[in-house]
C-alpha cells in the first residue's frame, strides 16, 4: 500500500478551512472537502477519514492529493467544458437573415414561432433567445418625423438663439394651440372587491359633452404662462389671444415663437404693421418640438386633462386655469438641453427644473 500524502497547513489555510465549515452559506461539498483535508492535517489516516465521513477511500485520497499540489484552490471543481452548443454563429446568421424576409403569406410581421417554422430545424425558443440577445423586438414599431425644411439650420438656429441669448430688454414668447380638447365625463368611484379590497378607479365608458381649444403664452425665460380658450382656432381667435398677449407686454419687444400652421402665417402684414414691437418667428416644417410650449402642453395633459371628468367644456377650461395659475404662482423655466439639433432629432430637448 502507498503512503497518503501529508497535509501541513499555514495559519491562514486552516482559519480558511475552518470558516468554510462553519458557514452556513458554504456548500456542502466544499465543507466536506474541508474537513477531509483538516482531518489529514491532525494526522489520521485516509481509511480513518472515510469511515468517520462517510465516504470512499478514493474520494479521501484525491483531495488530500489535489490540496498537497495545489492549496485551498485545489479543493475547487476543476473547469468543464459542459455540452456542446447544439446551436452555433451560423444558426444566428439564419435567424437573422430570415428576418430580412418578408413574413409567410397572411402575416404582416415576424413572430419567433414563424421564423422556427421556416426555418424548420431551430426551436422557436433558440430563435428568441438570439432575438434577445440582439435586443430585437418584433412586435415593436418606432415612428418618425423627419424635417424637410431646405431652411431647417437657420429656423433652427433662430429659435434656439433665442432661447439661449435672447436680445436685451426683450420678451421671448412661445406659443401654441392645444385644439378640440374633450369635455368627457368618465365613469369614477371605488369598487369593492370579493376578498373585501376596494380599488378606486374608473370606468372605461364614457360620454361626450362638446370640446374647447386653449390658446397659451409661454414667457421663455420665466416660464409663465398665459392662456385663452376659445370655440375654434381660426385665423380670428389666433390674432385675439395675440391681441391679449401684446396688451400684457406694452412697449416692450415681444419675439414670438410659432410652427407653421396656416392660421399663424397667412396675411399678417396689416397686423404686424400695427404691432411694429412684434417679431414672428417659425420653427422649421415638421419640427415643433423646437417650440417650448409643447413641453407645458404635455405636463398639462399628464397633471390635468387625462384624469380629469367633465361634464361641460367650462369645467374643462376652469380645471386648466386652476392649473396654469397654481404653476404661475412659482414659475420655473424650461432648460435648454440639447446640444445638437438636426432635422432627425429624437433624443431629449428640455428639462423641467421643477
Amino acid at each position: 500500500m502507498g503512503v497518503a500524502t501529508p497535509i501541513h497547513l499555514t495559519d491562514d489555510e486552516r482559519n480558511t478551512l475552518e470558516i468554510w465549515v462553519r458557514r452556513t452559506t458554504t456548500e456542502q461539498r466544499m465543507v466536506q472537502r474541508a474537513r477531509i483535508v483538516m482531518e489529514a492535517a491532525a494526522g489520521k489516516t485516509t481509511k480513518e477519514i472515510a469511515a468517520s465521513l462517510h465516504v470512499r477511500p478514493a474520494t479521501v485520497s484525491r483531495w488530500r492529493t489535489r490540496f498537497a499540489k495545489h492549496g485551498v484552490a485545489g479543493l475547487a471543481d476543476a473547469p468543464r467544458s459542459g455540452k456542446p452548443p447544439k446551436y452555433d454563429e451560423t444558426t444566428e446568421r439564419r435567424i437573422l437573415a430570415q428576418l430580412d424576409q418578408p413574413p409567410p403569406d397572411g402575416y404582416t410581421t415576424w413572430t419567433g414561432g414563424l421564423v422556427a417554422k421556416a426555418l424548420g430545424d431551430v426551436p422557436a425558443l433558440h430563435v428568441w433567445r438570439v432575438l434577445q440577445k440582439h435586443g430585437i423586438h418584433l412586435q415593436r414599431r418606432r415612428s418618425w418625423c423627419v424635417s424637410t425644411d431646405p431652411q431647417f439650420t437657420q429656423k433652427a438656429a433662430d429659435i434656439v438663439g433665442l432661447y439661449l441669448d435672447p436680445p436685451e430688454n426683450a420678451v421671448v414668447i412661445s406659443v401654441d394651440e392645444k385644439p378640440a380638447i374633450q369635455a368627457l365625463e368618465r365613469a369614477q368611484g371605488w369598487l369593492r372587491l370579493s376578498n373585501g379590497q376596494a380599488v378606486r378607479g374608473r370606468n372605461h365608458e364614457y360620454k361626450r359633452h362638446g370640446t374647447t381649444t386653449l390658446f397659451a403664452a409661454l414667457e421663455v425665460h420665466t416660464g409663465t404662462v398665459a392662456v385663452g380658450h376659445y370655440r375654434r382656432r381660426r385665423r380670428r381667435e389666433f390674432l385675439d389671444f395675440m391681441n391679449r398677449v401684446v396688451a400684457q407686454h406694452p412697449e416692450t419687444e415681444l419675439h414670438v415663437i410659432l410652427d407653421n400652421l396656416s392660421t399663424h402665417k397667412p396675411k399678417h402684414d396689416r397686423w404686424l404693421a400695427r404691432h411694429p414691437l412684434v417679431y414672428l418667428h417659425y420653427t422649421p416644417t415638421h419640427a415643433s418640438w423646437l417650440n417650448q410650449v409643447e413641453v407645458w402642453f404635455s405636463i398639462l395633459t399628464q397633471a390635468v386633462l387625462r384624469g380629469l371628468s367633465a361634464t361641460d367644456p367650462r369645467q374643462v377650461r376652469q380645471a386648466i386655469d386652476r392649473f396654469t395659475d397654481a404653476r404661475n404662482e412659482h414659475p420655473t423655466p424650461f432648460e435648454w438641453t440639447k446640444t445638437v439639433v438636426h432635422p432627425g432629432g429624437l433624443k431629449q430637448r428640455y428639462a423641467d427644473l421643477r
